[in-house]
Parts: C-alpha cells; structure tokens; sequence
C-alpha cells in the first residue's frame, strides 16, 4: 500500500482556526482527495506538538511515504493554550534532509509567509525554507493534490483555486475519517466547518488589512454537502463543531451572497443549515459559530435578529458572535473602508445581548458578542485610543455583556491595501499601544466579573494541561474562544470537571473543582469560603467527597 504523511503545522486565519482542540478544513480535505484518488493509501496524520515530540519517528514515517503534505500559517497574531504553530526554523531542518517523497508546503504560510505575535509585516517565507519543499501551493492545496495524483505534474497549478464546490464536497465527506489520528480525538476534538469562502464586501475591496477578500466573488456549499459532512465526522467520532469557516454566517445561503456588498440574512437557509446538523448528529456536545459582521445587523435588522434566534434555537450556550469593529473612531473606519461606525456598533452589541443573553445549562448565556479590535490601521491617532476605551465604558455603563476583547496589532500582509501603506502608525504609537492595551485587560476582567460572578458555576470543562512552576491545572469547555479555567490543583489525567469561580484575570477565571476533595488545605478552602461561595454554591462544602471527573477519571486534591 501506498503511504502519504500530512503534517499539521496548524493554521490561523480570520475565517478558520486550526490550533489544537481544533482541527481545520486543510487536512481533512486533502486525506480526502488523496483517498479519492488512490482507496488503499495509508495516511499517517501528525500534528507539529506530536512531530516535535517525536521527531524521529515522525522522520522515520515521512522518509517512508511517497508524499508529504505540510499545512500551516497563523495569519492572525494570537497565543494559544492548545499547541505551537509550525517555524521557518522548523521546516527548514526537518524537510531538507528528507529525500524520496514529493514534499508540498501549503496552507497560509505558503501565500503569505510566517506571521508575527506583534504585529508588523509578515515575514515572508523565507528562502531556506522554499527551497526545501517540491511545491509551494498558494491555491487550494487538496485541489493541487487531487490533480497531481490523478492527471500528473503537468495538470497540476500551484495556484488553481476551486471555481466551485462539487469535487471539494466530495472530499470533505472522504477526509473524514483523519480525525481520528487527532490526539484530541475522542475528549474535546473541535472540527471547523467550512459554509463558503471569500467575503462579500470584496465588491468594494473589504477591510484595508484583511485577505479574505482576495478569494473574489464568495464561493457557497451547499447546505446538503455540509450536513453529509458534518455526519461522516460524527460517524468518526466528533461531537464538537463549530461553523466559523466564513466572513459572515449571517449571511450563508443568501441570494444576494456575491452579488451585493451587504446581501440580506436568510433565517430559512440558517435553519435548514442547523437542524439538518442536529439531526446527522443528535448526540453532538457543542455547536457553535464563529464570525458575525455587525454591518449586517444593523443595515437588515429584522432579518438578522430573526437569524440569531435561530442559531440561539439549534446551537449549544457559550456561543459567541466574534464581531470585527475594529476601531470606535470614525476617521479610521472612513479611511480603511471597515464595516461599521462606532454607534451602529454599539447596537449590534445591544442586538446579540437581546437575543443571546440568557444563561444556559452549562452556566454561560447563550450568545454573546465578542469585539475585535485591530491597532496600527490607517489614519490612527492618539484620539482613536480614546474612542475605543469609550466605546468599551459605553458598553460597560449600558449594562451589556461581551464574552472577550480581542485587541491586536495588525499583520501586514501581501494583497492589502496595508501592504503599501506601511507599519508608521504601529512604530508612532508604540506606548499608546501599551496602555491601551493595560486599560482593555482592566476592563475585560470587569466583563469577566459581570459575566460570571464569584460562586458562579461552569460545567462540562475539558482538562488541558499542568502548570508545573504554578501549580496551576488549565481547563476549559470546547466551543468558540472557550474561557480558560486556572484550577489551584493537579488533575492526573484528561477528564472532564464542574468548576466553581472565586477570582479573576483579565482573560481567564480562577476557579475550584467541584464538589471539593475534603483533602483540600485549608489555605484553599479558604478561597471559597473567604468570598462567600459556600452559601451560593450548592455543590459545594455540603459535599465534601473526592470528586471524579466524567468518565471515571480521578484527579488529586489541591496542591
């Protein structure tokens, strides 16, 4: 039998997120055309923490394979607690001494090089690493695989993009089964689910720093591909999905998707769309979405409303509605073409809250808006940074809760208007940056507060890892932008816990697991019982017993 080896370097992009618990449409797709074009291959799925870990095995299996596929490109600055993304430094070293398969390097970073936590122009791939690689797909990388195996090298165009879904579809449905060489697999594997790509402001060029308009006109799947999808990945044993592979899910199955800059939401084609999910897969743990535009609330309010209710009828609680405002002054919004100004923002905010501000069963509310910030835009000045600390306290004073505050310095990349413009705002205004940035943490651990006060209870977190130099366990629920847990004990082994919260940080909880472990040190049982929690908690102090995390797995009492 023939072997293929696919390397998730992990992938982060404004529409997708590829980062551990999360799996991306990249690799699942590719196992898929390569399934559809040669049945019997063995595919050994690796993610970078696990190649890292084992290099020499790793290694040892790609040397063997007839082609190496390696997917990665965090476009989007960010930090995460599930994994590191794939270096230059990296693939150079682990790749140039790999002879015999044919080595294609695809995924973000193949189009626009390694990204940057601090903002600035991308790095562009660099030489050493190019040079390594057979292909360097900036197109669709299944799509290239798919015609290399099945029509040869001359058939195949490194940057041949899907001009529609059909074959793609197909592939979705065949690629599959590759979750289950996920470590995550089986506990808290989150599976991206793609409705269309592109965005349909592309029409009049999009935000001034984002590529994806850079697909052109929005290319839709069918709801029905999607749902066949969506049950042969809960054939293969996932149970958490979330739809945050588009620009704008209000929008999926809109008429006018690709043909007007603001198409009107379709509230039928969301429902279709979700109930046929819920019924492929009646025993799933979460469903949840990713991006909402708050441009679209505001300019077809009664269809979005009807919209997000509909999510809110079919989804799992602890949703959130990830909003890219961007900036609260409208200078800035004029001059990088952004998708709202601040007033009309502030009543998507008001709108999501209606809609989705009830609590849950797992003790988050339902829906509510993220807000996305991103510093270093054109025309930025000192005045910006006091519309957006207003914009925020506006919130704040209204009353209205945001699930987090996403605040990131732009990354510069090729195909933007930034790309000419230059990263001068970012280097003036450097220390305004750092304050802003101090002042939004301040505020977003008051949301925190708001949103779940001291003795609240979360159910259903996954544990995640250890914290050996703070003794700290981190959990966290699957879904989108889950709020970390840091847990003052060593939970053993993967389960699954109740917690209690007693404390806060600007983007996590301090919490307890509950009910308690009657070992626990007084020092610790005093952070419950010294805020108050004992009366609001009542699984708590009453029961006093070693707890044990679902499915039978046992942690240890605090340390």
């Amino acid at each position: 039998m023939t072997r293929f080896v696919i390397l998730d370097g992990y992938t982060d992009e404004p529409a997708g997120f590829g980062v551990p618990p999360y799996i991306d449409v990249y690799p699942r797709y590719i196992a898929g055309a390569i399934w559809h074009c040669v049945p019997d291959a063995i595919i050994d799925y690796w993610t970078v923490d696990e190649a890292r870990a084992r290099i020499h095995d790793f290694l040892r299996s790609a040397s063997q394979a007839r082609m190496v596929v390696v997917v990665a490109g965090a476009v989007v600055p960010g930090r995460y607690l599930g994994g590191s993304p794939l270096t230059g430094r990296e693939a150079a070293s682990w790749f140039s001494a790999l002879r015999g398969p044919v080595k294609i390097l695809a995924g973000p970073v193949a189009r626009y090089g390694f990204g940057n936590i601090g903002g600035g122009f991308v790095r562009v791939l660099p030489r050493e690493v190019r040079s390594v690689f057979d292909y360097v797909v900036v197109g669709d990388p299944d799509l290239f695989v798919y015609r290399l195996l099945s029509e040869g090298e001359e058939a195949a165009d490194e940057r041949e993009r899907w001009n529609d879904t059909r074959l793609m579809d197909i592939f979705a449905v065949k690629g599959a089964a590759i979750v289950e060489q996920h470590p995550c697999h089986g506990y808290n594997l989150v599976a991206e689910l793609e409705t269309y790509r592109g965005c349909p402001r592309y029409l009049t060029g999009g935000c001034s720093f984002c590529v994806t308009k850079n697909y052109g006109r929005p290319l839709q799947r069918p709801v029905e591909a999607v749902v066949r999808e969506v049950e042969a990945l809960y054939r293969h044993g996932v149970r958490h999905f979330r739809v945050g592979r588009q620009a704008d899910i209000l929008v999926y199955g809109s008429p006018q998707l690709g043909v007007e800059e603001w198409p009107k939401p379709s509230p039928e084609a969301i429902r279709r769309l979700f109930h046929g999910i819920r019924c492929v897969a009646p025993g799933l743990y979460t469903l949840h979405i990713d991006n909402v535009n708050p441009g679209t609330i505001v300019r077809h309010e009664k269809e979005s409303i009807e919209t997000l209710k509909v999510i809110v009828e079919y989804h799992t609680p602890g949703d959130v509605a990830a909003m890219g405002i961007e900036t609260a002054d409208p200078r800035v919004v004029k001059m990088n073409n952004l998708k709202v100004y601040p007033e009309d923002a502030l009543k998507a905010v008001r709108i999501v809250n209606r809609v989705g501000g009830k609590r849950g069963y797992n003790g988050l509310p339902e829906l509510l808006p993220g807000v996305n910030f991103v510093l270093g835009l054109i025309g930025e000045s000192r005045e910006t940074f006091r519309l957006n600390i207003e914009f925020l306290e506006r919130i704040m004073r209204e009353g209205l809760l945001v699930r987090r505050i996403n605040v990131r310095e732009v990354l510069i990349l090729p195909g933007t208007r930034m790309w000419s413009h230059g990263d001068w705002e970012l280097r003036r205004h450097r220390r305004m940056i750092k304050s802003f940035k101090k002042r939004v943490s301040a505020l977003s651990e008051e949301f925190l507060r708001r949103l779940l006060p001291r003795g609240s209870v979360l159910r259903w977190l996954y544990v995640e890892g250890f914290d050996e130099r703070r003794g700290v366990t981190f959990a966290r629920q699957a879904g989108s932008y889950p709020l970390v847990a840091e847990l003052p004990c060593r939970l053993v082994c993967r389960g699954v816990v109740d917690v209690a919260v007693y404390d806060y940080t600007a983007r996590s909880i301090r919490a307890l697991p509950i009910p308690l472990d009657p070992g626990a040190p007084t020092s610790i049982l005093a952070r419950l019982l010294g805020r108050g929690l004992a009366v609001r908690v009542k699984r708590g102090i009453g029961e006093l017993r070693p707890y044990v995390l679902r499915g039978g797995h046992v942690c240890s009492g605090p340390t």
